[in-house]
């Protein structure tokens, strides 16, 4: 494809690869939720196992996320995208022939854990940062409104293919989807606006040539950055709600929310239904929430979002589980699901500058995922001790509301002096 012919607007195209790309990783990231009783029924595992082994994948998500935004950075975009998705295909592939627990644990959790955190929102925050001078926090919105749009809106699908064939054809299709973005990606994604002969959208003159370094750098890049980041408040505040919304979405809600409904006598299929409500939603939320980043304070936003979610988790062991009430929540908790990520990665950029923004926010991330860890392991062995998800859903909701007030906490939009330093 020529980019010239579409000039500033190309940025758009590689925005829709960027969201694709995206949508397959947390749709790799959603499906062991859909797997957890098909997996029990065929192998007998308990399901501290499984949820153990989809943990696993979960952390492993987040922590390769500042890894891979500074591979970004030496190796470029597309190689690292590419790599990502055929990790991805690869891992999922390869469990079709699993047999033993940690089978699944090196499928689904070391292998598509280092695969998927190659495709998360670092990408999304690099290719925002790099294509971008105007309308970041809409891009942003978007990205964000992908990464919940796969884990929730495919589920139904997902568990359509778990109740016809059980787990294996969720994997087959994860597999397929991975492996056919890889030339997508190969043919249609620009390294940089530059290597198209292009600006990035909204600019008025081309940057400055970034400076280069080794692939094998990419390590010490991050760890450095991570150095420099971890001096600074903001960082640990930015770290701890972010570790919040992992643990209150993902982790909890992804993972434990259709085990929940079951325990309460609805079918996978209904219960998947309400999940692909909030992705719906959440595709609305999370967009507005990028327009809204762009115009008012983020800590602000932070606060009301954070809040919210929280008295929804606590509001929901009371609910009755009936349809109306459930509906009810999926609407509000959709329209709330990752609409952290925008101000977050705003406040990021305001604090940290360009260039480093995108490893710093892979940090962050890490706690996102390992929040998200926290809450589908121990949402699940909470379930095994109690023989009901409640009280972790109360606790999830307890702590939301506290992040809530840590949002505020952040400091306004000074540059933060240690992370000024050059790499």
């Amino acid at each position: 494809m020529n980019a010239r012919r579409f000039g500033r607007n190309y940025a758009w195209v590689v925005v829709a690869i960027t969201f694709l790309s995206l949508l397959a990783a947390a749709g790799l990231r959603s499906a062991p939720g859909v797997m957890m009783t098909p997996l029990q029924a065929a192998f007998g595992w308990d399901r501290a196992t499984v949820s153990a082994a989809a943990a696993f994948g979960i952390f492993l998500y987040g922590m390769v996320g500042p890894f891979a935004a500074a591979l970004m950075q030496t190796l470029g975009i597309r190689k690292t995208l590419m790599g990502g998705l055929a990790l991805m295909a690869a891992s999922t592939g390869l469990s079709l022939f699993m047999a033993e627990p940690w089978h699944y644990v090196l499928t689904w959790g070391l292998l598509s854990g280092l695969g998927s955190g190659a495709v998360a929102l670092v990408l999304g925050a690099t290719v925002a940062g790099r294509w971008f001078d105007t309308h970041r926090g809409l891009v942003m919105g978007i990205f964000s409104a992908s990464t919940a749009t796969g884990s929730l809106l495919f589920l139904p699908v997902l568990a359509w293919l778990s109740e016809q064939g059980g787990w294996r054809p969720v994997a087959m299709s994860v597999a397929i989807v991975s492996a056919l973005l890889i030339p997508l990606v190969a043919l249609l994604l620009p390294e940089r606006p530059a290597d198209a002969g292009l600006l990035p959208y909204g600019a008025a003159h081309p940057r400055p040539p970034e400076p280069r370094a080794h692939p094998r750098e990419s390590v010490a890049l991050a760890f450095r950055v991570l150095g420099r980041a971890a001096r600074t408040p903001v960082f640990w505040l930015l770290f701890g709600t972010f570790f919040v919304c992992g643990l209150t979405t993902n982790g909890l809600v992804g993972t434990h929310l259709i085990a929940y409904c079951g325990d309460n006598g609805m079918g996978a299929v209904q219960a998947a239904g309400l999940l692909a409500v909030m992705g719906i939603f959440d595709l609305i939320g999370t967009t507005a929430s990028g327009w809204l980043t762009d115009r008012y304070d983020p800590r602000k936003l932070l606060f009301v979002y954070y809040g919210v979610r929280g008295l929804s988790l606590i509001a929901l062991p009371f609910t009755g589980f009936d349809i109306v009430a459930l509906s009810v929540f999926a609407v509000f908790y959709g329209l709330d699901w990752i609409a952290t990520v925008p101000p977050t990665v705003k406040l990021a950029g305001q604090h940290f500058g360009d260039r480093d923004a995108p490893i710093v926010f892979g940090w962050v991330a890490a706690g996102h995922q390992i929040g998200a860890a926290t809450a589908a392991l121990g949402a699940g062995l909470l379930r095994d001790a109690t023989g009901t998800y409640t009280s972790a859903f109360m606790i999830a909701g307890s702590i939301g509301v506290l992040a809530a007030f840590g949002a505020l906490a952040i400091a306004r939009d000074a540059r933060a002096g240690p992370a000024e330093a050059t790499a």
